[in-house]
């Protein structure tokens, strides 16, 4: 299997499933860029009879008579000129064999509705019209996701109601990291995955016979190679005023989470700030975060930004672009220096995804908690065998100590739980793992400790 089909097993099958139906189906499939949507679907139809079509910012009787002409001369037939899909679609099903279900591949959509929004309302007579009771299997896909989710999918389009499936392609699971980056050891894949996130093309981008640090200055800091630039392409593409985006984005990463605090940083009005807030987490680059065990009242959350390409670009490309082009191994010297501290809250993220497949404990929640100036890292809960977990973990070139311990036992207390009903356990989460005395406490005290090859055994076995 290629690289870049790793953990594309469900979606593949899914769209397998529609295939071998008796009926029609139109499914749509979305996702930010560079996910994996097109090769996804050219996996899908390259052993089937199918037709592909990437769309783009063109006047619509142009892309018409473009789909026409690769049409005709792909499957060798003559089509008349029209300059109306519906038509076209309506000539093409009279000419061509649907006795094995023909699947027509649309990729890129939102092109085409930007060239002409009503392009939304002539699919609609397509699929109505001509499609619906063929043997036919329409895919559309996106990468704006805004656009996406309103135009196409959103209640009010003219193509509400019709699809018959759709998928929202996600970032890869950590467990499917090693797969990309074969010989990395656990601290190179984590610290990996803090600059690429899940993504499975920036992935591809390192070379795991190099180090982590070698392959950030490699492409991060190489204007010539795509992650040096990718942020502010997706940006630029999905949103009218990117700078401010960026200047948002960028306040969150510096410590704003607030939208008052977020406003003052970014230098954004704060009657305004929230609008823009509201299509980063449309575009999934940033989430609002409750805290584990408190109920979510209105005020009651951060923000975050949850992407962890942009996190990393934004902490160490957007800042220091004049200093990549003059001396790109200074900065790599800088990350260095620099780096652990950042990673404190990616080593957290992991150590939540890594409880959510802990088959011993089967968490139905797992997150953080915090309460004016305390915050506890992991706080996981098992409702049904009611049992509560509470965590800290530490990204640092030194063993955890015993205060750490100490300090979580007083914080805990501040957290109302049903403590006279539920079980309690406490687990520490260490890089470089844990001092003597704690390790007594640990022995003494039931304590679970988890290193580096602890978590590694649980993602990557």
């Amino acid at each position: 299997m290629l690289l870049k089909f790793v953990d594309r097993g469900e979606e593949l099958h899914t769209l397998d499933e529609k295939f071998h139906s008796p009926n029609a189906e139109f499914v749509i499939v979305y996702g930010r860029r560079r996910i994996g949507k097109t090769e996804l679907i050219k996996k899908f139809a390259h052993d089937k009879k199918h037709f592909y079509f990437l769309s783009r910012k063109e006047p619509l009787a142009l892309e018409v008579n473009r789909f026409r002409t690769k049409f005709s001369k792909k499957f060798n037939i003559y089509i008349e000129e029209t300059d109306d899909f519906e038509v076209l679609f309506r000539r093409i099903v009279e000419k061509i064999d649907i006795s094995e279900k023909f699947v027509f591949l649309i990729d890129e959509f939102p092109y085409l509705i930007e060239s002409y929004k009503p392009v939304v309302s002539v699919f609609q007579s397509v699929w109505d019209e001509v499609l619906k009771d063929k043997n036919v299997f329409l895919i559309l896909t996106g990468s704006s996701v805004s656009m996406m989710e309103t135009e196409v999918l959103g209640y009010k389009s003219p193509l509400y109601g019709r699809r018959t499936g759709q998928l929202n392609l996600m970032e890869i699971p950590l467990s499917f990291l090693p797969k990309f980056l074969p010989g990395y050891d656990a601290v190179d894949l984590i610290q990996s995955y803090g600059a690429l996130g899940g993504i499975s093309f920036y992935l591809k981008e390192f070379d795991s016979k190099n180090g982590f640090f070698q392959n950030v200055e490699n492409t991060f800091f190489n204007k010539h190679n795509i992650l040096f630039q990718e942020a502010e392409i997706l940006l630029k593409e999905e949103l009218r005023e990117p700078n401010t985006y960026f200047n948002i984005l960028k306040a969150m990463i510096d410590g704003a989470t607030k939208l008052s605090e977020i406003s003052t940083k970014s230098l954004v009005d704060i009657t305004n700030v929230n609008k823009y807030i509201s299509v980063l987490q449309t575009l999934k680059l940033v989430r609002k975060i409750y805290p584990v065990m408190m109920p979510e009242k209105k005020r009651n959350f951060l923000y975050k930004v949850t992407d962890n390409y942009f996190r990393f670009w934004l902490s160490y490309v957007y800042p220091y672009k004049e200093e990549i082009e003059e001396n790109p191994m200074g900065v790599t010297d800088f990350i260095k220096k620099q780096y652990q501290e950042y990673m404190g809250s990616i080593f957290e993220d992991v150590v939540r995804q890594m409880l959510h497949v802990t088959d011993n404990w089967h968490f139905s929640t797992v997150g953080s908690w915090w309460y004016k100036e305390n915050e506890i890292d992991i706080v996981a809960i098992n409702e049904r065998s009611k049992k509560i977990l509470f965590g800290e973990c530490k990204w640092q070139n030194k063993e955890m100590n015993k205060g750490v311990y100490e300090k979580l036992l007083e914080k805990k207390e501040l957290v109302k739980w049903n403590n006279d009903k539920w079980e309690e356990n406490i687990a520490l989460f260490s890089k470089s793992g844990f001092s003597h005395s704690l390790k007594k406490v640990a022995e003494s005290e039931n304590i679970m400790l988890y290193t580096l090859d602890d978590i590694k055994k649980i993602l990557w076995g």
